[in-house]
């Protein structure tokens, strides 16, 4: 498995640690975030793990900046990505499960490193059930062609 990994300024050193507990567990990363404390742009991350992701060059991505949320934003704007910011482990397998989410997020200043490893884990072994939520997979990457085909004709 490949994992394409960023963050932002805020977020180095949980980034660093997630990536060697990802490597403990024989998982690749590829790290496109920053390591200098220097202010650094979260959507620059958020794309760059995105495109990974979308491209196929990631199994999946996980996103860190100071709550999750901006880098998410920024990475659900690719087509085909589906992130979610996960506070918690439960959210984290429910987002797999039930939305089948590739790419997690959170943030380095709202959880403390243990957590981050559990979300991380909760989500890694997750499978997502298909079912009745692909229904609801299948609505959004609706309103995702639809928004792309009105670009378009723009």
């Amino acid at each position: 498995m490949k994992l394409a990994i960023g963050n932002d300024h805020v977020a180095i050193e949980m980034k660093k640690e997630i990536c060697v507990y990802l490597e403990s567990k024989g998982i690749e990363v590829i790290d496109v975030g920053t390591d200098s404390p220097e202010r650094f742009d979260y959507p620059i991350s958020g794309y760059k793990v995105a495109r990974l992701v979308a491209d196929g060059k990631a199994d999946g991505g996980v996103l860190i900046c100071g709550t999750g949320v901006g880098i998410s934003l920024a990475a659900n704007k690719v087509r085909g990505i589906r992130a979610c910011v996960c506070s918690d482990p439960y959210t984290a397998r429910l987002s797999k499960q039930h939305n089948n989410t590739n790419i997690i997020a959170f943030g380095a200043r709202v959880i403390g490193i243990e957590t981050a490893k559990m979300i991380v884990d909760e989500w890694l072994n997750a499978e997502f059930e298909g079912g009745r939520h692909q229904k609801r997979i299948d609505m959004i990457h609706e309103i995702e062609e639809t928004q792309h085909l009105e670009a378009c004709e723009q």
